[in-house]
């Protein structure tokens, strides 16, 4: 009988409850941090060929460096920070920077070789990349040193070409005037007769 008047009253209390009582409820998962990493120093990065992305070669864990943010994978997860051996959060989504790495970057730096070519990739201070990444992006300074990649540039390398000007003909390539009187008018062509005017 006392069971049966307790769940009577554990029933009113759930049905008269204010639903503002109930609307301070929620819930948490707890997502697990990954363990730290202990540097010795400052970690030496190294810009990955063709984009704005950077990488710590010489770790066994994934780091990188990209957008002001210090990003690792670890437990199928992705973390973020704006430090590069604390401060770890969980971040939902692949960042999608991470698309336009190659999965045998490593194997690349390692082989100093970048699709065929001869890759010398400078390492890049930890510091000066915290001060100076964005100045770098907006003046697209890795792409104009081909990333340090030898000849990079050349294989995409072709003629400017620009269909709606043609370029003026230099004076040596302008056509000469015909023996019988004809001259040339620029813009006008051979006109026999007429004399060009000065």
């Amino acid at each position: 009988m006392k069971k049966l008047v307790y769940k009577m009253l554990f029933l009113t209390l759930v049905v008269l409850m204010p639903a503002s009582a109930m609307a301070g409820v929620s819930v948490h998962f707890n997502i697990p941090l990954p363990p730290p990493l202990i540097f010795p120093a400052p970690p030496e990065l190294v810009v990955i060929p063709e984009t704005d992305v950077y990488a710590v070669p010489n770790l066994q864990e994934e780091i990188f460096f990209y957008g002001g943010w210090w990003w690792r994978p670890w437990d199928g997860r992705w973390y973020r920070s704006r430090y590069h051996d604390r401060g770890w959060t969980y971040y939902p989504h692949t960042p999608y920077f991470h698309k336009s790495i190659p999965p045998q970057w490593r194997n690349d730096y390692r082989d100093r070789h970048w699709k065929g070519y001869r890759w010398e990739p400078r390492p890049i201070p930890q510091r000066d990349l915290q001060r100076n990444w964005n100045g770098w992006k907006k003046d697209r300074r890795w792409e104009k040193q081909d990333w340090g990649v030898q000849g990079l540039h050349k294989r995409h390398a072709q003629p400017y070409r620009d269909d709606r000007r043609k370029p003026k003909p230099r004076p040596d390539q302008r056509p000469r005037p015909e023996k019988g009187g004809s001259h040339y008018v620029p813009g006008v062509g051979s006109v026999p007769g007429h004399a060009h005017p000065r």
